[in-house]
């Protein structure tokens, strides 16, 4: 972990007067580096302080999201693997609520565009999404900016105690209402004869 925090600052303390522009390229080509999120945030807050950073990050994440949103259409094999994983991980008939994917995204392994998806599932029209997008990444971009040195000094029972609360609150506003089609609640199933 040490070291995909070391390459970030080696790559944007070498970028100069364009270090808030290498920054934000970090943030998109973090996905295809297979670096954690938060990391990248608690970078941001290392090398452009609290408030900088947070803003640098979430216009880094608002644009992964929206280069989600153009992509997921044109790959359907990646479109199908995260739909089988939203119903592996949440069930096929749970629809995740704002409130839910903000606290999944504040949660290091969950991963990011599997909640992109349960985004768009939610809101499939661009502005819906953007505005979700933006209001689900604004907790993730602050929460890890301004706290991301205090978190790597937490103590197992601290994380663990973090993560507990985090999933019970998950509970407390998740949607309480599911809709299952009346030819999905009623599937038939053919038997086969035995001969």
């Amino acid at each position: 972990m040490n070291e995909h925090l070391a390459l970030a600052k080696g790559i944007i303390e070498t970028a100069g007067i364009l270090a808030p522009f290498a920054f934000i390229l970090f943030h998109i080509l973090r996905q295809f580096l297979f670096i954690p999120v938060p990391l990248v945030c608690i970078a941001g807050g290392v090398l452009f302080g609290s408030l900088f950073g947070s803003i640098l990050s979430l216009v880094g994440l608002m644009l992964s999201c929206l280069f989600f949103y153009v992509l997921i259409y044109q790959l359907p094999t990646f479109h199908e693997k995260l739909s089988h994983l939203k119903k592996k991980w949440f069930g096929e008939y749970r629809n995740l609520t704002i409130g839910q994917i903000s606290i999944l995204r504040l949660i290091p392994f969950i991963h990011f565009h599997l909640l992109n998806f349960c985004l768009l599932e939610k809101n499939p029209k661009f502005r819906d999404f953007c505005k979700g997008a933006l209001l689900t990444n604004i907790p993730l971009a602050i929460f890890y900016t301004v706290f991301g040195e205090f978190i790597s000094r937490f103590t197992p029972t601290m994380i663990v105690m973090v993560l507990l609360s985090l999933s019970i609150l998950l509970y407390l506003i998740r949607e309480k209402v599911t809709v299952i089609k009346w030819q999905e609640f009623f599937k038939t199933t053919k038997v086969k004869k035995v001969s």
